[in-house]
């Protein structure tokens, strides 16, 4: 039987639980045991599908298809393990659930209400994952605790503590410390407040997490012990890492956390060995090398709407031991002329996946920059798409080439709504979904890259390279270097007379871990870092 270990934070949101729980779930992987990660989501979506970047940042996708929220991208990269439908549910789909069973009489007629009904549908989505070889189910709970949204959830782990035992049960409490720069006071009353509330509910921590910009002195922590009623050795200091969030797994272990966590559990475990993460870290912290890369995008303001893409650039560093600078580029500029001149100083150029005919021009632009100059290039969905328009404009002459998704009455439609998207009325998970497989053309620089011929990559979305156009795009350079194993769809493109210049229809960076670089990432950055070596400059 597995054991529960539920994380939940106060005081504000964004305070890092996810960043927390997937440090955890790396420390605990270190001391030899197996988890399973998971994140509840108090909003009614049924999932994050169709929310705007804007208020909910990028669409993480596992490879079983499931849209799910960016926190699993943190587990999985921390980890190393993949996450499923399992590891993600929102309010809206715990009621969906419960309404569809009720439609369904499975209730046989009883009043639907919160309780039981919703918090044991509640508790039957956290159990889904014990299973024989899990040790410990490393629960993340959304939102902040005082939320109304929350509530069904906070009181269902609290059935789960009672129904399971302490001994099998386990409540970390993240919080935030403020510190007052005008009194030079570190304050503890939010996070007194915030774990009152959680024992008015029936929680009662055993461990407090406290985020702070400042080191908290023994007074304070004594302070925090005492009024939260927490062990002092149980108070853990959270303070904002120096150079990367890589650290936190070792901030977290050099204060025994994760001795604490066994120790509840009443579990015995070697030390955990995390000699491979400091490595990394120093990699990042003494760099051999330093370069720049532009990411031409949509969201460019939003760090949170490409949390991947920026994640696996940097794993593309840590592989060749250089600091990445990520220069965000609005693609709605550089359809108005601007930003141009960003070019001169970047060693690649990077085009990321979006939806909708905002910023598609300048993203062409960015990539006719990249091809008409060397240099390195990557792609990934929308940016391929783009890179089919540009090439199809200037390099093959088809005057207004453009995607049906920008332009209906384009004359020259060289991407398209997929065929079987045709009929597709709701929105919501119902794109090209999850983990599909590709074959690549031997002797390309996609199969240098990767090294084998058959891959698997995660999809996200509706319109592909239209076939009618592939032959004339061949004949003048482009080479199709990885397609579906019928041929049908276009999975990767890359120029023949180009140093670096590649463009994946799926998302790669879902893949790439600090640990495990993507493949794409690793080529494409060790391309820029050999630019940097050249100097070279571009021409408008």
């Amino acid at each position: 039987m597995a054991k529960y270990l539920f994380i939940t934070g106060g005081v504000v949101s964004s305070l890092g639980k996810g960043l927390t729980a997937a440090s955890i779930g790396q420390i605990l992987i270190n001391r030899g045991l197996t988890i399973r990660m998971q994140k509840m989501d108090p909003y009614l979506n049924i999932d994050p599908g169709t929310m705007s970047p804007f208020q909910h940042g990028e669409v993480y996708v596992t490879d079983d298809g499931t849209e799910t929220d960016l926190d699993l991208g943190h587990y999985e990269r921390f980890t190393n393990q993949p996450t499923s439908h399992k590891s993600n549910y929102t309010a809206g789909s715990i009621y969906w659930n419960v309404l569809q069973k009720e439609r369904r009489g499975d209730y046989l007629g009883a009043t639907i209400q919160m309780i039981p009904h919703i918090t044991d549908e509640i508790k039957s989505c956290i159990h889904s994952l014990d299973e024989e070889d899990v040790d410990i189910i490393i629960c993340e709970m959304g939102g902040t605790v005082g939320d109304i949204e929350g509530l069904t959830f906070l009181e269902a782990i609290r059935q789960i503590g009672l129904e399971e035992g302490p001994e099998n049960v386990m409540y970390i409490h993240l919080t935030y410390v403020p510190y007052i720069q005008a009194a030079g006071e570190v304050k503890t009353k939010p996070t007194q407040q915030s774990v009152a509330k959680l024992r008015e509910i029936g929680i009662l921590p055993h461990v407090l997490i406290c985020r702070t910009e400042v080191p908290l002195t023994d007074e304070v922590l004594n302070k925090l012990s005492l009024f939260s009623n927490v062990p002092l050795q149980a108070v853990i200091e959270e303070r904002d890492v120096a150079h990367t969030i890589y650290e936190l797994p070792l901030v977290l272990a050099k204060q025994k956390l994760d001795d604490l966590i066994l120790s509840n559990f009443e579990l015995t475990r070697p030390p955990a060995q995390l000699e491979q993460w400091q490595n990394i870290v120093n990699n990042i912290i003494e760099p051999k090398g330093k370069i720049r890369i532009g990411v031409v995008g949509k969201y460019s303001e939003l760090q949170d709407a490409y949390k991947s893409i920026f994640e696996a650039i940097h794993h593309g560093g840590i592989a060749h031991k250089h600091t990445i600078e990520t220069i965000k580029i609005p693609a709605e500029e550089l359809e108005e002329g601007k930003q141009v001149e960003a070019f001169n100083n970047i060693e690649g150029i990077l085009v990321p996946g979006g939806f909708g005919a905002r910023g598609i021009e300048g993203k062409i632009n960015a990539i006719k920059i990249a091809r008409e100059n060397g240099i390195p290039f990557l792609g990934i969905c929308l940016g391929l798409q783009c890179a089919i328009i540009e090439f199809a404009r200037h390099g093959c002459a088809l005057k207004n080439a453009n995607t049906t998704e920008a332009n209906q009455e384009t004359p020259h439609p060289v991407v398209c709504l997929m065929e079987e998207q045709e009929e597709v009325v709701d929105l919501g998970g119902t794109m090209r979904l999850g983990s599909w497989p590709c074959v690549i053309e031997q002797n390309s620089k996609t199969a240098t890259a990767y090294g084998t011929l058959k891959i698997h990559e995660r999809h996200r979305h509706r319109y592909e390279v239209n076939n009618k156009y592939r032959s004339v795009l061949e004949e003048k350079g482009l080479l199709f270097s990885g397609l579906s194993p019928d041929s049908k769809l276009v999975e990767i493109m890359e120029l023949k007379d180009h140093p670096w210049f590649i463009a994946t229809q799926f998302h790669p960076e879902f893949k790439s871990t600090p640990l495990h670089p993507h493949p794409l990432f690793k080529a494409f950055v060790g391309a820029a870092i050999e630019r940097h070596s050249c100097n070279k400059q571009i021409s408008v």
